[in-house]
């Protein structure tokens, strides 16, 4: 072998190392707090999709409910110059990382599975930074349920509610009958969540769009705001004294245990009603909180892109955008979480009847511009805002301060920066 066909065998031998290592090299690297049960189930799906696909997975899980320890190991890592590829961001935080300039534009994925067609535009718009795609929706929650045990309501003589004058009817009728009508974890987000349902109920979506969304002063300072506290002053009259610091599935447990009659609480709590063996429009009624059934407020998890360097890394990035967004992923993800798909065309066979109500409500809200975002849970306004204002919220239920002075606190508290 003469010596230029040696070195062409090592070139092409060294090509192809190359070629291999890139292939092998093909890593994400994903921040998340997806560790309870249902969610860590949903996370290994994904992996395996991934792998399926020749790409290896780097698990980063930051344990912690609301996402905050996720947050400060995030900020940590890309102020060190070594961002994930990945990494379970929602709301407007994907603005503020996006005014960072650190996230990756992902058109390229959403093109190639016509994301704007398959999503509704309010949910597009929260995964895109000036106009281009930099994150990928997993799920929509919806926050705005109320569930309901209908054997309480029965032992009660109490029928489903579907504005508030028929919810202080059936909660006296329950409190009559010796149980708690309303179960409820005393936490400050907890606190947040009834509150904004509330609102809804009272003000409906121009109104609570106005507020809790655009923070408007004349809409803070409103006489519906006063009603609003004053509903909600009147539902903390139901409340049981063992309710502060509470967690919200203890909450949950006490309507699936017969103690207590209803609970506001998002999707989330059907998955306590799934692992304690309950059926959906049996065992336990999801309804609409009172006053809300023609609105919808979202939660939606998604997964935002960093920038990466590595080629292999960047077309790797695109693929679990891809995957995230495929109907058998939005499919597994969801049974798991309680939650329903972001997208439009997965199948509804597997889903129970409290997601088909969900779906259903959302395509409906979403036709006449009631699909608004959750102020509660950090879809509506920055979280400096959202702090201020659901500190406001828990005084009010945690004193005997007054609707005049709570609907003041509110409106300087939406003036937070």
């Amino acid at each position: 072998m003469t010596m230029h066909h040696i070195i062409k065998s090592l070139f092409a031998a060294t090509v192809l190392l190359s070629a291999t290592a890139a292939v092998q090299a093909a890593e994400v690297e994903v921040l998340h707090y997806w560790t309870s049960g249902g969610e860590a189930k949903s996370v290994a799906e994904l992996k395996k999709m991934m792998e399926a696909k020749g790409i290896s997975w780097k698990d980063f899980a930051v344990a912690g409910g609301g996402g905050e320890n996720a947050t400060t190991a995030l900020k940590a890592r890309v102020i060190a110059g070594s961002a994930p590829t990945a990494a379970q961001i929602k709301g407007p935080s994907i603005q503020e990382w996006g005014q960072e300039n650190v996230l990756a534009n992902i058109d390229a994925a959403a093109t190639e599975g016509k994301w704007d067609a398959t999503l509704p535009k309010v949910v597009s718009d929260v995964m895109k930074y000036k106009g281009h795609y930099v994150a990928a929706p997993v799920n929509v929650h919806r926050v705005n349920w109320l569930w309901v045990n209908p054997e309480v309501l029965k032992k009660a003589g109490a029928t489903t509610p579907t504005n508030f004058d028929e919810f202080f009817v059936a909660a006296d009728k329950i409190k009559k009958a010796g149980l708690i009508a309303i179960a409820h974890g005393g936490q400050p987000w907890q606190d947040a969540t009834v509150f904004e349902s509330v609102a809804l109920g009272v003000g409906g979506a121009d109104f609570y769009k106005k507020a809790l969304v655009n923070m408007d002063q004349a809409a803070l300072t409103s006489p519906t705001m006063l009603k609003t506290f004053d509903t909600l002053g009147k539902i903390k009259t139901y409340i049981d004294k063992d309710a502060p610091g509470r967690d919200w599935n203890l909450a949950t447990a006490m309507i699936i245990n017969g103690k207590a009659g209803m609970q506001f609480m998002g999707d989330w709590a059907k998955g306590e009603f799934t692992a304690a063996g309950k059926v959906a429009g049996k065992d336990y009624l999801c309804v609409a909180a009172p006053g809300t059934e023609k609105a919808f407020t979202f939660n939606i998890d998604s997964l935002a892109m960093f920038q990466v360097k590595d080629p292999a890394t960047q077309k790797a990035q695109l693929v679990l955008a891809s995957t995230i967004m495929s109907p058998e992923f939005q499919e597994v993800f969801n049974l798991n979480k309680g939650s329903i798909p972001a997208r439009a065309g997965v199948s509804r066979a597997k889903f129970d009847a409290c997601a088909i109500k969900s779906m259903d409500d959302m395509d409906a809200a979403n036709k006449v511009g009631a699909l608004v975002p959750s102020m509660a849970h950090g879809m509506a306004v920055n979280s400096a805002k959202q702090g201020a204002i659901t500190d406001v919220i828990a005084k009010f239920m945690n004193s005997t301060m007054s609707s005049k002075d709570a609907v003041a606190a509110l409106a300087k508290a939406a003036k937070t920066r």
